[in-house]
């Protein structure tokens, strides 16, 4: 899907249509209606080219408080037929077919997108006008939001709760992010031929009923076996690490029975990270000492496995006590997980100033 867009003025707000799907709890819409009368509209809503209001419900219900009875407005081309009729509907009784998890984890992907588009948008003016240049005469400051958290990690999980909500009713969004991950290992052509057929086998089962987070666990286990195999069978690799590689893939199927389908994943990838991480002098022979040896640099792995370990990181901050986690880990755990968490917010700057760039490239 595209990302075209256009501004346009002085659309009728009475114009815009709102579906039920949008929120009704919009939070302190008169700080946020002051905030617009000083400032201006930073970033108008999002609509479809027929007038249906995608993004921007609480901008519009605090420009209706203000008298206002025109707007500007981005202009959104590209959204699907479906997604267009489920954000438009108005009728609470409206009679059709439920959407099937597939079409509601399609949908969610398609409004995510928008809603993250709008949110950028909106991050990208407010930035500029804070900057000390002057916003438009029509301006919001969205700094008015009723949800506290900041960053780029939560403009990303409210965005994704937000796309959750409009197409299913509930912020929960883990689901269909894990349908949505067997599909682009489905889609993906280069992904190993059993893992995408498997992949496409789960679907038509979540399809016909079959409950998902098994299904996902089942394709990650299967990842990180299918990565077993290939170093295990890869002539480049050390004996090593072929060996170790093809004992660890028999072990995990001889004991797969016993294990649930999340831990037979957690074991496998753990697996799979044990045998890629074995001591340099075990992956490649030894090198001559007029030589530079490159060997200790770190695996480097692709996107769909970055996909794969950072959507299981999903809220994981809900399950732990960090009191407890405070005061129990001891010096050594607690360095490691300080080095890891500074090391993980370089690298989401290092990542997010590449973004930036690309973008206004």
């Amino acid at each position: 899907m595209g990302s075209g867009g256009h501004i346009e003025l002085d659309r009728a707000i009475d114009s815009i249509r709102i579906g039920l799907r949008h929120r009704t709890d919009l939070g302190d819409i008169d700080a946020l209606a002051a905030s617009i009368e000083r400032i201006g509209l930073v970033q108008p809503p999002t609509i479809t080219p027929d007038s249906v209001l995608v993004c921007g419900r609480r901008r519009l219900a605090a420009m209706q408080q203000l008298g206002w009875r025109t707007t500007p407005v981005w202009v959104r081309s590209g959204i699907s037929d479906q997604l267009t009729q489920l954000i438009a509907e108005q009728d609470e009784n409206t009679h059709h077919k439920p959407l099937s998890p597939i079409e509601a984890a399609s949908l969610y992907r398609e409004l995510k997108q928008l809603v993250a588009e709008d949110a950028a948008r909106r991050q990208a003016a407010t930035q500029f006008t804070t900057s000390g240049q002057q916003g438009s005469s029509h301006g919001a400051a969205e700094s008015a939001a009723p949800h506290t958290s900041t960053g780029a990690g939560a403009a990303a999980g409210d965005s994704r709760a937000q796309a959750a909500r409009m197409v299913t009713g509930h912020r929960s969004y883990t689901k269909l992010e894990q349908i949505n991950t067997l599909r682009e290992v489905a889609d993906d052509p280069d992904a190993d031929p059993v893992v995408r057929d498997a992949a496409r086998a789960e679907l038509k089962q979540i399809e016909d009923g079959s409950p998902v987070n098994p299904a996902y666990q089942r394709i990650r286990s299967l990842t990180a076996l299918t990565g077993l195999d290939q170093l295990a069978t890869d002539p480049t690799q050390p004996a090593g690490v072929r060996q170790d590689a093809a004992r660890e893939a028999t072990h995990l199927r001889d004991h797969a029975d016993d294990q649930r389908a999340d831990e037979l994943r957690r074991l496998a990838e753990d697996a799979l990270h044990r045998v890629r991480r074995q001591p340099a002098g075990a992956r490649r022979p030894r090198r001559p000492a007029t030589e530079p040896d490159a060997s200790s640099a770190p695996v480097r792995y692709g996107l769909r496995a970055f996909l794969l370990t950072w959507n299981d990181l999903d809220d994981w901050w809900t399950h732990y006590d960090p009191t407890e986690i405070g005061t129990t880990l001891t010096n050594d755990q607690w360095e490691r997980f300080e080095h890891t968490l500074t090391a993980t917010i370089n690298f989401a700057d290092t990542a997010r100033t590449a973004r930036h760039e690309r973008r206004h490239s």
